[in-house]
């Protein structure tokens, strides 16, 4: 019982951050710079804060359990700077790929070196059993199944067609841009790695990974901004902050947005609570986030119409690949 409760609780989180994009797109006369740096502040300071509290017992602070491990600390801020490079390449996946194509292959090749690279930087290499290497594996055919259901979209739709449901598409350069996001989002997972000691003994299991996720999101926070408002001096855009006009709805949009973007990790911390018996699904729970992740981002790019006019051939070959995406979450358990 507590196995389903733990998937379903990461399963909601996925969903939530499968979403973030729908308040971002209503976002209006900011530029994309001016917008992202806006929304991060909620994503990766205000909520992973809020969250990173819940962690902390009575009479102790944030502040005691960083500067206790102050080396695990450090890294962990390390790996969420080379996070936030990820962040910035996964936006632009969107932008060349959609939502769908875009997270599918961005965060498949983050799911599968995340979920690796973690045990095996931090010594736990031990950690990676057959079962949850053939988890990784099963989830990368899911991912390789949607990849070629996308190069039939590329290569079947007119440019038009293209254009209609992604504005900016290009199948090689998205791809290209994908795959790098996926490698250095993967920073994500190891810097949780670096972090697993930032807790008490007494905090309840649920909230453990908090206090090292914000470390993570502060440091793609880093990253993210000095790119942000290097933006704003290049093209001008400074001025978008001072469009007093449009400050109320795209506060309310940015922080819908950074809320259910964090509801993936507050989500997989809560969920991970429930599966401390399971040494393997801990182990794979990383994968098990990013597959939900991608398969909540098809249905969202079905809904926006970013398949509309594909052959029915490539509409049964993205299925499958879902298909496998799903069954791979529950492999590990299983074998």
């Amino acid at each position: 019982m507590f196995v389903v409760i733990g998937l379903l609780i990461i399963a909601i989180g996925a969903f939530c951050q499968s979403s973030c994009y729908v308040p971002i797109n209503k976002i209006k006369g900011w530029s994309w710079e001016s917008y992202w740096l806006v929304q991060g502040v909620f994503a990766w300071l205000v909520f992973p804060l809020l969250g990173a509290l819940l962690a902390v017992p009575e009479g102790h602070s944030l502040f005691e359990i960083y500067g206790g491990f102050p080396k695990e600390s450090l890294l962990t801020i390390l790996f969420g700077m080379l996070w936030g490079v990820g962040g910035l390449t996964f936006g632009l996946s969107m932008r060349y790929l959609g939502v769908a194509l875009g997270q599918s292959i961005a965060l498949g090749t983050c799911s599968a070196l995340g979920a690796i690279l973690g045990p095996v930087f931090t010594g736990h290499a031990a950690d990676l059993t057959s079962a949850v290497i053939t988890g990784v594996v099963v989830m990368l055919v899911g991912i390789a199944i949607i990849g070629v259901a996308g190069a039939m979209k590329a290569a079947t739709l007119p440019e038009e067609e293209k254009k209609k449901a992604v504005k900016d598409f290009n199948f090689s350069k998205g791809l290209f841009v994908a795959f790098l996001a996926g490698f250095m989002s993967a920073c994500f997972a190891i810097g949780l790695s670096f972090g697993a000691p930032l807790s008490w003994p007494e905090t309840n299991p649920i909230f453990a990974t908090l206090p090292a996720t914000l470390l993570v999101t502060f440091g793609g926070f880093l990253t993210n901004a000095a790119y942000c408002l290097f933006q704003n001096a290049r093209n001008r855009t400074f001025p978008d902050y001072g469009k007093s006009s449009l400050w109320a709805g795209n506060l309310v949009f940015c922080a819908l947005a950074g809320l259910l973007w964090y509801s993936q990790f507050f989500g997989l911390s809560l969920g991970k609570g429930f599966l401390t018996d399971y040494p393997v699904l801990i182990t794979f729970s990383w994968c098990i986030l990013m597959a939900l992740n991608v398969t909540f981002s098809n249905v969202w790019g079905i809904i926006l119409k970013e398949w509309k006019g594909v052959s029915r051939k490539t509409v049964i070959v993205l299925v499958s690949g879902i298909i496998v995406l799903i069954f791979s979450t529950f492999l590990p358990q299983i074998i």
